[in-house]
């Protein structure tokens, strides 16, 4: 950041109302966030840290429609999980609003309203899916069919979760309504589309030239990739009755596209806090001197870092983000979170179960953040860290520290006298732990950051260790009496440092040593406490978790996956009848892999060359992640021959690999028992 900087605007992904919040939105979001918050309110800046819920969108109505209840009252119903599960968490937002709220639509619909005034959107008809007995136009996920990749039979319109291929909904085969099942029908529609590829120039030189150093590799990365690629247009609006009704005349039942609406949340959400205030919120957004920082998951780069920034840019009155720290993925004990599959530790029932210990949660999640490729959260290591570092270093120091005031010196903290060179080396360790620690979050990096915080502790505890004060107290109470005061200066300090990383924690220490948090700029003096001053009796932290309470959590993941493998082990429904003649038309015939090599930039896709006994052809197929290419020369696999060709990241596939879905969901090639002749069919 090379600009002078007046205040700070931090923003969080909105989280999505249609479920609660788990610990992967946690350790990816919302916990980075409130600690950069802290850190930066410790140290006596300006902060406004902004968030709310997205209640628009698709997921809204899926969730609705579930569990029979209108949309409306869904968002209601979350908000107030989500709102609450944050505050008991301690993430300091400074507002948590909501997009369904009349500030943010009025907001939202002025910003399109600008844009459309100045004449940035194109206006295109196109072809959507039309659901006749629904009487509605249907979004990407309210249509499901085969995968045109792999042959996934639950695909959705815009991507297909078994092989990960992003779609569009008139490449589903047999495509279905969501909402009544029948056979949609393509009817022409209207919407408004914001030209990326104008504004390309301008964003190859902002994002790439701009924030090629001070961006994190995986957000730079991933935005020059789409640059790269080049920019297509993107709509903006959708055929919904759910959402920010579109500003125009004649464009009755459309809204406002989800992702749309959903950034503009952070400029209404600082519009009700500062009405509510009574100032204006025109300096956090329209200041130059203001820096915007968004924290958001890896999902969310594209439209962070290259959307959102493009709508400010041309709107023409709002600065643009300084930096975007996204993460990457946290998965849970080995497997994806998944909200479908209930994989997941939910924050309010982590605040049930182990209630007082939000630091606990706080600290492993930022000891193992994502913060340059996916992590895993595990309960085995959740109990480590609590019992090993919290316990036995940081949790432990404070304890010893306070006890032993109160043991040898009623309760008050002692006068210093000479100091050794040990008692150097630590006030040495002390002055620089400020710096030191900054110097990581400046970066982002907490990880590091939280590292650094806990070197201190160690360092009070070996310093106690050495210098045993408690063989010491009967031949030498003044040297005690030192050792004392500036093993409760380290502590002190631990309590102001760690307070962006532990702000309950840090609020028992401040009470146990009767001190106000003086603030970043306090921290590394020795003389936060004054000689003689009174201290209040030692409060235990932290305490050990034991093997038991983690085995009833892991226990309640094994139930989770049965439950999950008995739902897939009930076979699919019968698919409707065809006729032999429909079947007559399918080609299938007995082939030998030749080659097989990966596709570029793609994780699912290997390119295979296929000996058909007719012809040797190139197969696209989602497979490469149950197969190397090394090991597939010379298999027979059965394919479907006659599929119209496709094409597929720039190449054209001839034919499908036909597979077998067990009833866990895992692929396997459909193979003769004996090799046949190439060419030979399957009827």
């Amino acid at each position: 950041m090379h600009k002078e900087v007046s205040r700070y605007t931090l923003t969080a992904a909105l989280p999505y109302a249609n479920g609660p919040v788990h610990i992967g939105h946690l350790a990816g979001v919302y916990v980075p966030a409130d600690i950069y918050a802290r850190y930066l309110r410790s140290k006596g800046k300006e902060v406004l840290f902004v968030c709310g819920s997205d209640e628009h969108g698709v997921p809204i109505t899926i969730r609705a429609r579930k569990e029979g209840v209108s949309p409306q009252e869904i968002v209601d119903k979350y908000h107030k999980i989500i709102k609450n599960a944050f505050a008991d968490f301690g993430i300091s937002f400074d507002i948590y609003s909501r997009t369904s709220s009349p500030v943010h639509a009025d907001t939202a619909a002025a910003f399109f309203k600008t844009l459309y005034d100045k004449g940035e959107f194109i206006e295109m008809e196109t072809e959507q899916y039309y659901d006749e007995q629904a009487g509605q136009f249907l979004a990407d996920r309210y249509i499901t069919g085969t995968c045109p990749v792999c042959g996934h039979e639950g695909a959705y319109g815009d991507q297909c979760e078994a092989c990960g291929s992003s779609l569009s909904p008139t490449e589903l085969k047999n495509p279905k309504s969501a909402l009544s099942g029948s056979a949609p029908v393509l009817r022409k529609t209207k919407h408004w589309y914001l030209p990326l590829d104008r504004y390309e120039p301008w964003l190859r030189q902002w994002i790439v030239e701009g924030h090629k150093d001070d961006w994190k590799a995986n957000v730079y990365g991933q935005c020059k990739s789409w640059i790269d690629q080049g920019l297509q247009p993107r709509a903006v609006t959708r055929d919904l009755d759910w959402g920010v009704p579109v500003p125009l005349p004649g464009a009755e039942g459309k809204v406002l596209y989800v992702w749309f609406d959903a950034p503009i949340g952070y400029i209404s959400a600082t519009k009700e806090w500062a009405a509510a205030r009574q100032t204006a919120w025109q300096p956090w957004w329209q200041d130059e001197k203001t820096s915007l920082i968004h924290f958001i998951g890896k999902d969310n780069i594209v439209f962070h870092c290259i959307i959102f920034p493009s709508m400010l840019k041309q709107h023409d009155d709002f600065i643009l983000p300084d930096n975007v720290p996204a993460n990457e993925f946290l998965n849970l004990e080995g497997d994806k979170i998944s909200t479908s599959r209930n994989w997941a530790v939910w924050l309010h029932e982590y605040l049930e179960e182990f209630p007082g210990k939000q630091d606990v949660l706080r600290y492993v999640l930022c000891a193992n953040a994502p913060e340059t490729k996916d992590n895993d959260f595990t309960w085995k290591d959740f109990q480590a860290r609590n019992n090993n570092e919290l316990v036995a270093i940081l949790g432990n120091f404070v304890n010893r520290a306070v006890v032993l005031t109160h043991k040898y010196f009623d309760g008050r903290v002692p006068q210093r006298s000479a100091l050794y060179d040990i008692d150097e080396e630590l006030i040495g360790e002390l002055a620089k732990a400020p710096d030191y620690i900054a110097e990581s979050l400046d970066k982002f990096r907490f990880r590091e950051a939280l590292a650094r915080y806990l070197e201190l502790a160690r360092a009070g505890n070996k310093y106690l260790a050495d210098t045993e004060p408690w063989k010491l107290i009967k031949d030498d109470k003044e040297r005690v009496g030192t050792i004392l005061n500036l093993a409760l200066q380290v502590v002190a300090n631990l309590a102001i440092l760690g307070e962006p990383f532990l702000p309950f924690t840090a609020r028992k220490i401040f009470a146990m040593l009767k001190l106000e948090n003086q603030g970043w700029q306090a921290g590394g003096s020795i003389d936060l406490l004054a000689g003689d001053q009174e201290i209040n009796k030692a409060e235990l932290l932290f305490e050990k978790i034991e093997d038991s309470v983690v085995e009833k959590q892991l226990e309640k993941l094994q139930n989770t996956k049965m439950e999950n493998q008995a739902q897939q082990a009930a076979p699919a429904a019968q698919k409707a009848e065809i006729s032999y003649d429909d079947f007559a038309k399918l080609d299938m015939r007995i082939g030998t892999i030749v080659a097989a090599e990966a596709v570029p930039k793609s994780k699912k896709l290997l390119k295979l060359t296929i000996d058909t006994g007719i012809d040797q052809r190139t197969v696209l197929s989602g497979i490469a992640q149950l197969f190397s290419p090394e090991e597939l020369p010379g298999k027979q696999v059965t394919v479907l021959v006659n599929l119209a060709p496709r094409k597929m990241m720039g190449m054209v596939s001839q034919g499908m690999v036909l597979m077998v879905e067990d009833a866990d969901g895992s692929l396997r090639m459909l193979v003769p028992e004996q090799p046949v002749q190439n060419g030979s069919t399957i009827s």
